[in-house]
């Protein structure tokens, strides 16, 4: 009989999962750190939130990877708490509104559309932190979004025929 208290810990392979995706979004954003950060940015690292899709693992590491990478914000003290929430929210509602769809394409499409919706957090804590206006600047955090979650979502879809992130 298997102890229900081990069966319960994630064990190494799952950690190591968690880990490599994490660190990758960390990665990404800051190779890409000038385009990444304030009032424009283009957040490539943003195709990780297509693995949610894929297995419930990627919840934690993409909300992980967006914390850590936050640290390294000009606004930390408000893109950590807001965007690490707010990340975790989107990728749950994404898993659960697309849990039982089969078509992988559909799944993409909402994902992407429910991910630049939600930009309205991150031009919130732009607008109020540089007195900006809130719609120009949402305006310009979504169309980022969604050209950085249209060019992961291609990168996740071809990379799926290889790859089974589902595993």
């Amino acid at each position: 009989m298997q102890n229900p208290v081990s069966s319960a810990r994630p064990n190494v392979q799952e950690m190591t999962k968690v880990g490599l995706v994490a660190a990758l979004y960390v990665a990404v954003t800051l190779v890409l750190a000038v385009i990444s950060f304030g009032t424009v940015q283009l957040r490539l690292s943003e195709m990780f939130n297509y693995l949610v899709l894929f297995h419930k693992r990627y919840i934690v590491a993409v909300t992980l990877g967006v914390v850590l990478a936050n640290f390294l914000s000009p606004w930390w003290w408000i893109d950590v708490p807001i965007g690490g929430t707010a990340t975790l929210i989107v990728l749950i509602i994404c898993r659960i509104v697309t849990k039982n769809m089969k078509n992988l394409v559909m799944k993409l499409i909402i994902t992407g559309v429910l991910f630049t919706v939600s930009m309205f957090t991150v031009a919130a804590q732009i607008a109020v932190i540089s007195e900006a206006p809130f719609w120009p600047i949402y305006g310009m955090v979504a169309v980022g979004e969604a050209f950085s979650m249209l060019v992961g979502g291609v990168t996740i879809y071809l990379l799926q025929k290889k790859i089974n992130f589902a595993k």
